[in-house]
């Protein structure tokens, strides 16, 4: 993306800077600029004194460039295709009551504000092109609004040129007179930091503390409760029912697997008991011999396992002569068939020969 073409988005207002093509301004260019400035210097303004706001700024959008037709069904019916809307306030003259071109929406979640703050912006109510930014008179530090001399508005021809919104950002500068800026306390541009004239700006989002995030999930926890208790009785009961015997199913088969275990554990430790006792019987069984008799059952011992390894490798030799004769009787018979065979196959031959010999005679 070429510098040229790049842009950025004003975070904090200042009037001066507003008044700048590219935010580097540091004299007001018209009067209305000027008004601002003073206003914003002698804090004359306050963001919050308006008794007719009303509803969570982050869930709310501004809605500008509004056909002077459009009434407030037929905003809320349009701007219901974003998401579920919870309040609207189309301002009208305090006298005469037409519509002046502006509302503020607001709708139940901070999620279906940022859907309508994307896909809302330049579509068609009336058959006017409107726009939508989020409520900058709450959320926006330094903010002054148009009646004052700010805000990010204005027409060419009548001198009012407003940059840093959504509408209309700042273009990139040139050259950053960071020392001018810092004396009239304007926030620099913040360089390396630019935008695409396509991309959308995101707007600010709340700082979530840890009560909010429980107050979140409790609430959430209500919004499901509160949907349990709408469905049918019916289901309800089912659910309940089904819930019972799952606890009666998890709970029985708890107490079986600790039955199971305790029947495991009582069974391991009655083999032990059991081994243990029959081990000490037979060593009370056995009579205390004298050390002549334990030579002479050693020694009968020994020579019945000499007799027995005897047997065993006699018996094995038995077998391996056996199985030796079986195997040379084999190799005669096959070495005596096939002399068989090259003998007949021999005479065979010469029988052949003797007759091929006699016909030859003859004829």
């Amino acid at each position: 993306m070429r510098k040229t073409e790049a842009v950025f988005y004003a975070d904090t207002y200042h009037p001066i800077q507003a008044g700048s093509i590219d935010g580097t301004d540091t004299l007001p260019h018209d009067s209305a600029v000027y008004r601002a400035w003073l206003c914003s210097s002698a804090a004359l303004y306050d963001p919050s004194g308006d008794p007719k706001l009303i509803g969570d700024p982050y869930f709310t959008l501004f809605v500008a460039r509004l056909s002077p037709l459009s009434t407030e069904n037929t905003l809320r019916q349009a701007m219901s295709k974003y998401g579920r809307v919870k309040n609207l306030r189309l301002v009208r003259h305090i006298v005469t009551g037409a519509s002046r071109g502006y509302a503020f929406v607001e709708y139940e979640t901070e999620r279906e504000m940022r859907r309508a703050y994307k896909e809302a912006h330049h579509s068609l109510v009336d058959d006017y092109e409107i726009i939508v930014d989020y409520n900058r008179q709450q959320l926006m530090p330094g903010w002054i609004p148009r009646r004052l001399g700010g805000g990010f508005g204005g027409k060419k021809e009548s001198g009012q040129l407003r940059f840093g919104g959504r509408e209309r950002p700042f273009r990139a500068p040139i050259r950053i007179p960071y020392d001018d800026l810092e004396k009239l306390g304007i926030p620099p541009p913040p360089e390396g930091r630019y935008m695409s004239r396509y991309q959308d700006p995101s707007p600010p989002r709340r700082k979530r503390s840890s009560v909010d995030r429980e107050e979140g999930t409790h609430r959430r926890s209500m919004d499901r409760e509160a949907n349990i208790h709408k469905s049918n009785p019916a289901d309800n009961d089912d659910r309940f029912h089904k819930r019972s015997m799952d606890g009666d199913y998890h709970s029985s088969r708890r107490s079986s697997d600790e039955s199971a275990q305790r029947h495991r554990s009582r069974s391991s430790r009655d083999r032990e008991e059991g081994t243990h006792r029959r081990s000490t019987d037979r060593e009370a069984s056995i009579p205390k011999s004298s050390p002549v008799d334990k030579e002479e059952s050693f020694r009968k011992r020994s020579m019945d396992q000499e007799g027995r390894s005897f047997k065993r490798s006699s018996v094995e030799t038995e077998e391996f002569h056996r199985s030796r004769r079986s195997v040379d009787m084999e190799e005669r018979s096959h070495k005596r068939s096939s002399r068989d065979r090259d003998e007949r196959s021999h005479k065979r031959h010469q029988s052949r020969h003797y007759e091929r010999s006699t016909s030859h005679d003859r004829s």
